[in-house]
């Protein structure tokens, strides 16, 4: 390891004296260049110097005669810089004149006492003074660009991953919240660099690659910084998009020198983030594959499981797209195992919201049981995000302590959009908006599958919704029946009747509800075989799941014409029967409708005590 550190040394510093060589032969030629393009000898004749030294022009001349043939050199100095340095070389007769009339001509000009040396001596300084100091900021660009002496003017071929700082402040475990068998399958991991010989005496192989796979801000980066916290060991973290360049074969170089460079620190872990930058899935889309990040993803291949050996080097990436990985990177011996991050159920964001909470001062209103109960769906980041607009919003009204009226606040603002309350409304649309708050907030209390009620509003957000109506869900759902999808269709119908039944009209409110309807609806037909036409059999072509452009060019669909229409059928038909069902209901229930909207009409937003009571 030492002789190739200083092999690189060597070749940095042989780098660098031909770039500080080549810079002193341009200066070179630029002077000479330069002290050229002042002589005009070429077109300079004797009578031309005659006349000139008649005319005063001429402030000095130096006549250097050849000793062994009539040949010479006459300078001339001139006032200006037209003529200035010009030298008469020319022809024998020109020079014999010279010497000849050269006592006269020098006493005549010399009477000037001009000093020639002097103005020499400017002239050279006013040429390298402004070349020495682009060279200076050329070298100090070359050290920063390059690394000092150690490192190249254009190293793109390195490795950009970063090496943790021991001493710097660590991730453990302890600060992971909510992923108990996450943590318990990497602990292994953990355990194995710690102490190696305990498997390796039962002949157990440590996994090559751990697959950290789930949505977005369910803590797939916090669980690979927990490791590299309890490892103790070298940990080099980088993003996947950081081995992707203009140039072809960068990344490949990238990869080769992460790689070398965890050789010399093992036992050690690389941590890439969002690998699905580099490691799609090669030959898919319009028009191939890009040749550079196959390139890197081939050498990714190589470096993982090829013939070379990596002993002691474990490789953690994450990804929310596990999807478009290409298949040669999934299988044991490159990721051995695949650990699922999911979104926390309503304990785990329990013990999540505890952990964002140790440095919060919290009222004696707030319960964390209540929140978690709310925020169903919500992923660890979204509730970390939760609890800091909480705090936020604590400081800004100068309290010490969270209430729980700041985490609602919030809670509407990070789910919802902030409440535009400044917002002018007309009297007509308020009314309205009223209304169809109202039809869905009525569905969601008597439906038992969907309910109950957490808060009604008609206050415009910053989404542009007009209102909402917030559900309180009891608990996770695992899955959905077909009784809770269909009473979720005739909930989000809700709005559109009430708007008929009391105006006799409709509006455009109702587009994202209509658009969900039919989703939940085509969902059940084609994807679920809850349809008694077409039985339990599968009709989704996956186009809503393809992510590369083209590949579904040629892809014929599964099924026929008359198919098609069947299921176009069998999709009006449930949407046709939900909305038959749920405007019953309401009309059965018209008197708590107009309750609860002359309530809101007052109030803008109630709660769950205040709208249930409208059923006493």
């Amino acid at each position: 390891m030492t002789n190739k550190r200083g092999d690189r040394n060597l070749n940095s510093r042989k780098s660098s004296n031909g770039f500080l060589i080549i810079l002193i032969l341009l200066v070179i030629g630029i002077y000479y260049v330069a002290s050229n393009f002042h002589m005009g000898g070429n077109d300079y004749s004797y009578q031309k110097f005659l006349n000139d030294v008649k005319a005063e022009k001429v402030v000095s001349v130096t006549i250097e005669q050849n000793k062994e043939v009539p040949t010479g050199k006459l300078t001339a100095y001139y006032k200006d810089d037209s003529y200035k340095n010009c030298e008469l070389t020319d022809v024998n007769q020109t020079i014999k004149d010279i010497k000849a009339d050269s006592p006269k001509l020098v006493n005549k000009v010399n009477i000037k006492g001009i000093n020639r040396s002097g103005e020499l001596i400017s002239n050279l300084l006013g040429i390298l003074l402004p070349l020495g100091v682009v060279v200076f900021f050329m070298i100090m660009m070359m050290r920063q660009n390059g690394g000092g002496g150690n490192g190249k003017m254009m190293d793109f071929g390195k490795s950009r991953a970063k090496l943790n700082n021991p001493n710097g402040k660590k991730v453990t475990f302890h600060d992971v919240a909510g992923l108990d068998e996450e943590k318990e399958e990497l602990e292994e991991v953990v355990e194995f660099l710690k102490n190696p010989g305990k498997f390796m005496k039962i002949g157990a192989r440590i996994p090559k690659g751990v697959l950290l796979v789930g949505p977005p801000g369910t803590g797939k980066t916090l669980l690979a910084k927990a490791v590299a916290g309890e490892a103790n060991v070298p940990f080099f973290s980088i993003s996947g998009s950081d081995f992707v360049e203009m140039f072809v074969g960068v990344g490949a170089a990238r990869v080769r020198d992460l790689f070398a460079e965890a050789k010399r620190n093992a036992p050690c872990i690389i941590f890439i983030d969002e690998i699905d930058a580099v490691a799609r899935r090669r030959g898919s889309g319009l028009g191939g594959g890009h040749d550079e990040r196959e390139q890197t993803l081939n050498q990714m291949l190589v470096e993982m499981d090829g013939f070379g050996v990596n002993e002691g080097i474990i490789m953690i990436a994450a990804t929310n797209r596990v999807d478009i990985l290409d298949p040669a990177i999934l299988r044991p011996g490159r990721f051995d195992r695949k650990v699922g991050v999911g979104r926390p159920d309503i304990k785990g964001r329990e013990e999540i919201l505890k952990v964002h909470c140790r440095q919060k001062p919290l009222g004696d209103d707030v319960d964390l049981h209540e929140i978690a109960r709310t925020t169903a769906g919500f992923a660890g980041a979204d509730l970390e995000n939760l609890m800091n607009e909480a705090a936020i919003h604590a400081a800004k009204d100068n309290r010490a302590y969270i209430t729980k009226e700041d985490i609602d606040k919030s809670f509407i603002k990070v789910g919802i959009g902030t409440e535009k309350k400044s917002r002018i409304v007309p009297e007509t649309e308020k009314r309205i908006t009223a209304y169809h708050e109202s039809g869905h907030a009525l569905l969601f209390h008597l439906l038992p599958d969907v309910g109950p009620v957490y808060t009604v509003s008609i206050i415009p957000t910053g989404t542009g919704a007009a209102g909402y109506t917030m559900p309180l869900p009891e608990n996770d759902n695992v899955f959905m029946t077909k009784g809770k999808m269909i009473q979720t269709i005739m909930v989000s119908l809700g709005g559109r009747i009430a708007e008929e039944l009391i105006f006799d009209d409709v509006t455009t409110g109702a587009s994202q509800d209509i658009k969900q309807v039919t989703q939940y609806a085509r969902a059940m037909v084609t994807q679920y075989g809850m349809s008694e036409k077409l039985g339990l059999i599968n009709y989704d072509n996956g186009e809503s799941d393809e992510v590369f452009l083209g590949k579904e060019i040629g892809q014929q669909r599964p099924y026929g014409e008359e198919t098609q229409t069947i299921i176009d059928h069998e999709v009006k038909r449930i949407v046709n029967k939900c909305y038959q069902d749920a405007k019953a209901m309401i009309e059965e229930h018209i008197d708590v409708l107009h309750k609860c909207a002359g309530r809101l009409l007052e109030k803008e937003r109630i709660d769950r005590s205040e709208f249930e009571s409208l059923f006493e």
